[in-house]
């Protein structure tokens, strides 16, 4: 595993904070900043440029906060369909509530939360009482009549005029959500429409990461942004609209540019001026291209990140998340830089760790071998694979601490009466059909041994050093051990495979 740094957070920082500060200046010490990305947890940034703190923009919102509001935006459409971000796996509401949580934690107070889109959806609806009986403010903005189109409907008492207004009194408010299309940038626009209603002379940025304007279009960093956006069908180009004002090349992506000549014209209604930008490019606050340190380093981590997407839309494909097109799309990446499935380290170790499993005969899954591999800080590859007692990713992770404490093979962290007591619970007691340990409940039983089993306990003292580690294994991983592997924090991919052949799986 490569442990090179690309990435300086400190340059990023500093010149991001100078950058976003300035454009507060232009606007006569009124702007509404939107956050493009995650602004809490971006691993998908960590991993493609190594270095990368994933909660950087934590780090610079805490420097920016007696400067800053916070809005809080979120579509009820995706309250209502149950989105789930995937690197938690939790549900978008959740997750909103869940970086209420973390700002607070940064003493960071968020104003309120808007649900966008809102049309009396009970789910919305449900989520609206629960934040009120909270004590957090809640303002619904239902669906703009005539947009994008009809700009004189759109900026109007009747269009944004008929929202909600959030009442803010620092020049700088950041307006954030869990995801894309959470209406952030309706939000933004609806707040200008008030603010230039009430005199004040407020302006419009978007924080952004990805793609990166100042790296070429074919970056692997840029391509592999495409790759993570593969299932709404996002893609890099030349900002036009860029080359035509300043006859200079910068990225941008499809969703922005095709927006911006609505966006320009809204903004010129409100303000009653000329735009002061030229091009989606102009809209962007980012400087995360002159951060980067390594590039070589940043273009083999993005390398890999486009094999890794490419091995998660295959199994969302498998389990009806994703259409063809979608894994069609990355294939087509992979094939453009020349790479191959099996170019990460971690693939073919799995593979063959599962010719040597044994299969469970009580899950009704003859024939199904699953093998597991990790690739720990230092390079070495450990691998693992299914039991009738324990699934390739319990087997794996045992054995990496393991190897990591420098615990002899034959030692056993888990002792015959701890796994006959876990047996007994599992068929005796909840009457399920095996005893197979699942990742979660591997790490349970490994914390109950740890109290009278000293190699057990040094093991467990290793775990934390797994995290950001490269793992693959051969099959669709289990709701526990799914949930397991991503509180470790592992990078993992997986085969397009199921387990077992049974149809549901706890």
């Amino acid at each position: 595993m490569a442990s090179k740094t690309g990435f300086d957070n400190e340059r990023y920082i500093a010149e991001q904070t100078s950058c976003i500060l300035e454009r507060v200046d232009r606007f006569d010490n009124k702007l509404y900043l939107e956050f493009g990305g995650k602004l809490l947890y971006d691993y998908h940034a960590a991993r493609v440029l190594p270095g990368y703190d994933p909660n950087v923009k934590m780090r610079l919102m805490a420097e920016l906060k007696d400067k800053a509001d916070i809005i809080l935006c979120i579509y009820a459409g995706d309250i209502e369909r149950k989105k789930i971000r995937a690197d938690f796996g939790i549900t978008y509401d959740s997750d909103a509530l869940k970086i209420i949580d973390e700002l607070k934690n940064w003493g960071i107070r968020v104003l309120g939360i808007v649900i966008t889109r809102f049309d009396n959806q009970p789910s919305a609806i449900m989520f609206k009482n629960k934040l009120e009986r909270r004590g957090i403010h809640v303002y619904t903005h239902r669906y703009t009549r005539g947009y994008p189109t009809d700009v004189d409907q759109i900026v109007s008492d009747e269009g944004y005029g008929a929202n909600e207004y959030v009442v803010t009194d620092k020049p700088l408010v950041i307006v954030t959500g869990p995801g894309p299309g959470s209406g952030k940038l309706a939000t933004c626009l609806s707040q200008l429409y008030h603010d230039h209603k009430r005199g004040v002379n407020s302006g419009y940025a978007k924080f952004e990461t990805f793609p990166i304007w100042s790296l070429p279009l074919k970056h692997p960093v840029n391509v592999a942004y495409e790759a993570a956006t593969a299932d709404i069908g996002d893609f890099n180009l030349i900002d036009p609209f860029h080359i035509e004002a300043y006859n200079e090349k910068s990225v941008n992506y499809n969703r922005d540019v095709e927006v911006f000549p609505v966006v320009k014209r809204i903004l010129e209604k409100i303000t009653g001026k000329e735009a002061f930008y030229h091009s989606p490019t102009d809209m962007g606050v980012n400087r995360a291209g002159f951060a980067i340190v390594d590039d070589a380093v940043v273009r083999e981590a993005a390398r890999q990140e486009v094999i890794r997407r490419y091995f998660r839309y295959q199994c969302e494909y498998m389990l009806g998340c994703t259409d063809k097109a979608t894994v069609q799309r990355v294939e087509l990446f992979i094939r453009d830089f020349g790479l191959k499935p099996e170019d990460r380290s971690v693939v073919d170790p799995a593979r063959a760790a599962a010719s040597k499993a044994v299969h469970d005969p009580n899950k009704g899954n003859e024939g199904i071998y699953c093998g597991a591999s990790i690739e720990l800080k230092d390079g070495t590859v450990v691998t693992g694979c299914n039991s009738p007692f324990m699934h390739a990713a319990s087997s794996l992770i045992l054995k990496a601490i393991k190897h990591l404490a420098e615990i002899p093979a034959k030692i056993d962290l888990l002792p015959p009466m701890v796994t006959e007591s876990v047996r007994n619970f599992k068929l005796e007691i909840l009457k399920e059909k095996s005893v197979s340990l699942d990742l979660e409940e591997a790490l349970v039983a490994l914390s109950i041994s740890a109290t009278n089993n000293p190699a057990a306990k040094l093991a467990m003292e290793k775990i934390k050093d797994l995290r950001g580690c490269e793992v693959h294994i051969t099959h669709i991983p289990t709701p526990g051990d799914e949930a397991g592997m991503r509180k470790l924090g592992l990078n993992v991919t997986s085969d397009p495979h199921f387990a077992t052949s049974d149809l549901f799986i706890s």
